[in-house]
């Protein structure tokens, strides 16, 4: 599917990467990440203007956050039930119940980019649970505009070779990630009161 859903991009252009963005963030298996480095080569070749593609894949990211979030607020217990049916999105719920319960705001900043497989749970979790649609939005829209901008930057970048900008983004979110959990492990030893007494226990 994936070769096919290329070949429709010069075509199809911006309403394609719009569709497809959309339909990622309702947990559709979708290659969304290879569409936005094609259009991000095209750009570059001159057939896509740049800015155009970046705001078509942002718009169709944020467009299907809000229905993920509205399915939530709407029908979202049923739903949930019915998802947690299948033990590995059972998982995922699970994981997103959690992140939304530590750090609401953040949850869903992060899980538009840096950790996007959790992204369509997380709207509907959110949803569910009532959480503040104008700061869900905020979130979301920072949170898709940091995805779109690095996935068609990284196409436009890279010229359209799409293995070495999904190399180089796919090194780029380790790397994120894992100084993201240098900063919440430190802030749990030196910060915290639970870290400090584990800390201190350690040392005697």
């Amino acid at each position: 599917m994936t070769d096919w859903l290329l070949g429709l991009v010069p075509q199809y252009g911006l309403w394609l990467l719009a569709a497809t963005t959309f339909l990622s963030c309702l947990a559709l298996p979708i290659p969304a990440s290879i569409l936005m480095l094609t259009a991000g080569g095209f750009a570059a070749a001159g057939d896509l203007v740049l800015w155009q593609a970046f705001a078509a894949a942002a718009a169709g990211g944020i467009a299907g956050d809000q229905l993920g979030y509205w399915a939530g607020r709407g029908v979202g217990a049923a739903v949930l039930s019915r998802l947690r049916a299948d033990p590995a999105r059972d998982r995922l719920l699970a994981r997103a119940n959690a992140m939304m319960d530590r750090r609401g705001l953040v949850a869903v900043f992060l899980t538009r980019w840096l950790l996007s497989p959790l992204g369509p749970y997380v709207n509907l979790v959110a949803g569910t649970a009532r959480y503040g649609w104008p700061r869900f939005t905020i979130a979301g829209m920072a949170g898709e505009a940091v995805w779109a901008g690095l996935y068609v930057g990284a196409g436009y970048g890279f010229a359209g070779n799409i293995a070495a900008a999904n190399e180089a983004i796919g090194s780029a979110l380790g790397m994120i990630g894992g100084a993201g959990a240098v900063v919440v492990l430190g802030y749990w030893l030196f910060g915290s009161a639970p870290g400090r007494a584990a800390l201190r226990d350690r040392n005697g």
